[in-house]
């Protein structure tokens, strides 16, 4: 096999293993923390906006 080829190979494997991480993660629930703080902002802004 020559470097090309095993260099082709070897992108092929990370590309296929970053979308295996990618979906596993796209699959997780928001951690409860980051939901109230994300609800903490939105009341923040609307309190600014008046």
């Amino acid at each position: 096999m020559d470097r090309d080829q095993e260099t082709s190979r070897v992108m092929k494997h990370i590309d296929e293993n970053l979308r295996r991480v990618y979906r596993d993660v796209e699959q997780d629930e928001v951690p409860d923390r980051f939901k109230l703080l994300l609800d903490r902002l939105r009341e923040q802004e609307k309190s600014n906006d008046k």
